[in-house]
């Protein structure tokens, strides 16, 4: 199972059903959802997840709400009922409701059309309602809570969306889901720990090349030096640096530096071999 579904069944087999307001609150969140359609009078809601569609009709049950059909087409569930046979008001004033119920709210909102990437792989999170004005209050009340989201239009659905991983295990404590929260660290913390090796690594292997590179060119030199013959007119601190660097191409100036007889600094390593090079350079 994905990351994503593991939360949407945490929510849905979350024990939240001891107050009335709070089941209305979470099946409003579904309703105002980018998956619901309303068409003559009939309301519909599809999922791929079974444990969604189970919990949006035990919040149906739970408000005495019989008349509703649920049915199965491959892996997707879809529940019809009829618009007149629910009761809910859309038109709460969401920035004067309570804190469990926005709680609630935004919880439905997710369940209904939430969607999560694989952390594995990027951070984003999305909420997706079927009108503006709902995507705004929502906007606030996730303000109000420490969750800064940004907001996205397609195809007449409002979203709101996150990609910093502080502010989704903000998103996912405030819904509920706490055991995804610890998921979500678990892996952020091995994402970050493989980035960071991965541009050591990646570090390592650019200061590797680099000094492969200079090498060459400083060999070259060296070499071109000794065809016509001069490289005994060199003074003995550059034939001494000269001899080490053919011996150990792949040394570093500092590590050439310390195999000197009177050992040296990477800047006087490098002052004497751009000697070098300017005497290949004029011959």
């Amino acid at each position: 199972m994905s990351f994503a579904s593991n939360i949407k069944k945490e929510l849905s087999e979350l024990k939240s059903f001891n107050k009335e307001e709070l089941i209305k609150a979470e099946l409003l969140g579904y309703m105002i959802s980018g998956n619901i359609t309303i068409n003559d009078k009939k309301i519909t809601f599809s999922t791929e997840s079974q444990y969604n569609i189970n919990r949006f009709s035990k919040l149906l049950y739970k408000l005495k709400i019989e008349d509703y059909d649920i049915c199965i087409n491959g892996n997707k569930y879809t529940i019809t009922l009829n618009s007149n046979s629910i009761e809910i008001d859309d038109k709460i004033d969401f920035s004067q409701i309570n804190t469990e119920f926005q709680r609630a709210l935004i919880r439905g909102v997710y369940l209904g059309s939430g969607w999560m990437s694989n952390p594995n792989s990027k951070y984003h999170i999305e909420l997706t309602v079927n009108k503006k004005e709902y995507q705004i209050y929502l906007e606030n009340i996730l303000l109000k809570n420490g969750v800064e989201p940004k907001r996205l239009e397609r195809e007449n659905k409002y979203s709101l969306y996150l990609k910093e991983a502080d502010q989704i295990s903000k998103l996912l404590a405030f819904m509920g889901a706490s055991k995804s929260v610890i998921k979500f660290e678990e892996i952020r913390v091995m994402k970050d720990m493989s980035n960071n090796v991965n541009r050591k690594v990646n570090c390592e292997t650019a200061n590797l090349n680099k000094t492969i590179n200079a090498a060459i060119v400083q060999i070259e030199a060296i070499k071109r030096i000794k065809k016509n013959n001069k490289f005994k007119d060199l003074p003995t601190n550059l034939k001494e640096v000269a001899i080490l660097r053919q011996e150990h191409p792949e040394a570093s100036l500092a590590e050439l530096g310390q195999m000197l007889k009177i050992p040296i600094g990477k800047s006087g390593v490098n002052h004497r071999l751009k000697k070098i090079e300017k005497i290949a350079s004029e011959i």
